[in-house]
């Protein structure tokens, strides 16, 4: 799946600030992510943009999940007085 990702998801500074996009456009995968939490099928995205394979919704899935995988998250604890 590693290098199947690569091909699908890239990012390039040139290219909607170097966020991770679908290869070949400008469709970020932070707007999959939304679209999908917003209720959307990924058939009604991919009518939406029909520039967009059907492996660029689970591929935009993988990317997310594999990016949180390595991100660090440092609790913060408010004291209560």
């Amino acid at each position: 799946m590693q290098k199947q990702l690569k091909q699908i998801i890239v990012s390039d500074p040139e290219v909607m600030m170097g966020k991770p996009v679908i290869a070949g456009t400008r469709i970020t995968v932070e707007l999959i992510l939304e679209k999908l939490a917003a209720g959307e099928t990924a058939e009604q995205i991919l009518e939406s943009h029909p520039r967009l394979t059907p492996e660029a919704i689970p591929a935009a899935l993988a990317f997310a999940a594999e990016a949180l995988r390595y991100d660090v998250i440092y609790p913060i604890v408010e004291k209560v007085s």
